[in-house]
């Protein structure tokens, strides 16, 4: 059976599931409003691509330089030594949401050569050419060259040439190599219905970033634009473009570590979170009562398996129905939070953006006064099927809407709830056919500038995470705000950690989910993870544990699964399984020091958490992308990823590496067989380094010396808000 039929038969199952769970009610739902969005969307006619031709003269600006072309033009500008801005005009301006409040620094002036054609700094440099863009780095070294972009009617592509040993990494979240080329991406944020599997395109979270590794030096491309996109990388030249907005782009020189780096601070530095956040959490979609809660809460803690944080699904609304509880099921959620939480448990609850549009209910009425949620182009509020019915949705590109969303979160902050999980915020929609979110002529506000759904959707994710933080800050101005998000936008980091939404419990599922976990980080968003086990299957116990294992290395920690699957704590699996569960358990809370030092500089300094084998150094092949991975600098990590396994061959980076808990140094480059038993998995830790960890409540320094002693750092403060701190360094000098 070919691909296309299997996808084909994939998404029909998942349409049968999701009619045997919503019922015929939310069905005929369904089936109306897909009538109504393709009756709804815009039919434009496709106006044939065509070039700008070339330029007809160039004048020096502050930064840089304006190229006229004979119906468009190019600006240029330098914002650093290490940061080019190029604009296309014209285009449809979109509010610069995925920049940071200070993002942009004073325009940098470069020296000019050859009659202003040539602009160069210290560390990059622009040629403008008869037929397109050519960059260099500071060495000299070819970076990138472009041929002048097409138009067609709003939108805008170009062509990037890619030489053939030439790797792209990034483009947000993907269920693909991590190594991009040779696959066609659509920048779209997209819920995949049901679960997702190996190829599935597009996913919850684009980012149009790309980080471009080659032998003679890389380079870090992002497309400020959150429009409909696309990148073709099947040919020895990528091509990228949107259907709107503005054709606005920013380059940065490697090394590639430094580069990301630098995006980040452009686009945000993510906040500290509170440390219990880097713990344990535990969320079952189908808990519908305080007490089913209550007893696995209970059993985590009864067998002293460190559990930090419970989540609520939406079994805990009334009716599906945001911002209520069901008193019924849950007579007194505040009483629940607060025991939790004085057993060191916090509570986390889930969030969709629809309001049911039901008359008499007090968020619905009260923002139809307000006038906050999205409209059709003829002014009526549009109402899309989702979990409780028909409902509103506000529109995050408002500022009335993000500060009335961010006062709903007060009466939750208050009964003591710690943290919020944001759904369903692609936007998604319940559609019997076609793409299962808002008709592309939805009217958004954009900062009260006015604009379609074409330019906004991908926003919406990025904005739900902006009004929720911000309310957050507002209401409890003494605590961090944690949040967790499906979908986003660059500089979504500034708000939320994500996870990799409902993906399949297979091995494939295993492999595909730390392919994207790594594409997540490599585009800038670091606190990340996945649903242990997968989200929609039963998984075996090898399966369970060896995620389990892998999970335990990533930033965001939890198990969580769909309703109709099999009940999934630890000690539903058996003794073996329960004892390789706790290893990984014990050992993350082991590693809280190590974790949260690499929490506070990804805050200060820009810089990931999860690391692809090759961001600090070296060219391996294309089998060792996938096979580990990084924790910081110091920590490497082998997952296994194949049934059955009891060994794996492990890639190791030039140096000195301990195994964990084994006397003995490994040197690399090399590929080494290790031991993997069921109930652990190989990690090693870098030669030179110090590592803290809590030891019996207290903090232990555990030394791998390497030729040059070693040398390690330790963030400490009380867990939460902005009091006193501790940044402690550590070096063991050589013999």
């Amino acid at each position: 059976m070919g691909a296309p039929r299997k996808g084909l038969l994939k998404k029909l199952w998942n349409a049968v599931e999701t009619v045997a769970l919503l019922g015929p009610g939310v069905l005929l739902l369904a089936i109306q409003y897909a009538r109504k969005r393709d009756r709804w969307e815009p039919k434009a006619p496709f106006l044939p691509w065509q070039g700008v031709g070339k330029p007809l003269g160039l004048k020096a600006i502050p930064g840089g330089v304006r190229v006229r072309f004979q119906e468009v033009e190019l600006e240029a500008v330098f914002l650093g030594e290490d940061l080019l801005r190029l604009t296309w005009f014209p285009g449809e301006a979109v509010p610069p949401y995925a920049l940071a409040e200070a993002g942009e620094a004073s325009p940098f002036e470069p020296e000019r050569q050859e009659g202003g054609r040539l602009l160069r700094t210290p560390h990059l440099a622009l040629a403008v050419e008869e037929e397109g863009l050519t960059f260099w780095d500071g060495a000299g070294r070819l970076l990138r060259q472009e041929a002048y972009p097409e138009r067609s009617g709003r939108a805008w592509r170009h062509r990037v040439h890619l030489t053939p040993e030439e790797r792209v990494f990034g483009l947000g979240e993907r269920a693909y190599a991590l190594d991009r080329r040779g696959g066609v991406f659509r920048f779209w944020n997209q819920d995949p219905g049901g679960s997702y599997g190996p190829g599935e395109d597009p996913l919850y979270l684009s980012v149009p970033l790309w980080l471009s590794q080659k032998p003679e030096g890389g380079y870090l491309a992002f497309y400020e634009n959150p429009a409909d996109g696309f990148a073709d990388l099947r040919e020895g030249e990528a091509l990228v473009g949107f259907l709107g907005g503005t054709f606005r782009y920013y380059l940065i020189p490697g090394p590639l570590e430094e580069a990301l780096a630098r995006y980040v601070r452009l686009t945000g530095l993510p906040p500290l979170p509170p440390r219990w956040a880097l713990g344990f959490h535990y969320a079952r979609w189908g808990l519908r009562t305080w007490k089913e809660v209550e007893e696995v809460v209970e059993g985590f803690l009864k067998r002293d398996l460190p559990l930090k944080a419970v989540h609520l699904d939406i079994d805990y609304m009334r009716g599906y129905r945001v911002f209520t509880v069901d008193e019924k099921r849950f007579p007194d959620l505040g009483s629940m939070v607060r025991t939790f939480r004085e057993r060191g448990v916090h509570t986390v609850l889930i969030l969709d953006p629809g309001i049911k549009g039901e008359k008499g209910f007090s968020p619905y009425e009260e923002g139809l006064r307000e006038g906050v949620f999205c409209r059709l182009p003829s002014g009526e509020v549009f109402l899309g099927p989702v979990w409780p019915g028909l409902a509103a949705f506000p529109d995050f590109t408002d500022p009335k809407a993000r500060a009335w969303w961010g006062e709903k979160l007060k009466g939750f902050l208050e009964m003591g709830v710690s943290g919020f999980w944001l759904d369903m915020n692609e936007p998604a929609l319940f559609a019997a056919w076609g793409e299962p979110t808002f008709p592309k002529s939805v009217r958004h506000s954009l900062e009260g500038q006015g604009g379609d759904h074409l330019l906004a959707h991908n926003l919406y994710g990025l904005l739900m995470a902006r009004a929720s933080f911000e309310g957050f800050r507002e209401q409890a101005p003494l605590t961090r705000p944690f949040l967790l998000t499906r979908a986003g936008f660059a500089g979504v980091q500034r708000y939320a950690w994500a996870w990799t939404g409902d993906v399949e419990s297979t091995w494939e599922g295993l492999r595909t989910t730390l392919r994207a976990l790594l594409g997540l980080s490599l585009s800038g968003v670091y606190f990340v993870g996945s649903d242990i086990g997968g989200f929609s299957g039963d998984p075996s116990p090898e399966l369970y544990l060896r995620w389990f294992q892998m999970a335990g290395f990533t930033p965001f920690f939890r198990l969580h699964s769909a309703r109709w699957t099999k009940r999934r704590e630890p000690w539903r699996f058996g003794e073996e399984v329960l004892e390789g569960v706790r290893w990984a358990m014990e050992l993350r809370e082991r590693l809280l020091p190590y974790l949260y030092t690499l929490a506070y500089r990804a805050s200060r300094e820009g810089l990931p958490l999860l690391r692809p084998l090759f961001l600090q150094g070296g060219q391996p092949d294309g089998a060792d992308l996938e096979e580990a991975f990084l924790l910081g600098r110091d920590i490497l990590v082998a997952p296994v990823l194949e049934e059955g396994a009891r060994a794996k061959e492990v890639p190791l980076p030039k140096g000195g590496w301990y195994p964990w808990e084994e006397d003995g140094v490994l040197e690399g480059p090399a590929r080494v067989r290790l031991p993997a038993p069921l109930k652990r998995i190989p990690l090693l830790v870098r030669a030179g380094s110090i590592l803290p960890l809590l030891e019996e409540g207290g903090l232990a320094l555990h030394l791998y010396p390497g030729e040059g002693g070693a040398e390690g750092h330790l963030y400490w403060d009380e867990g939460d808000g902005e009091g006193p701190y501790r940044l402690d360094r550590f070096r063991l000098l050589p013999a």
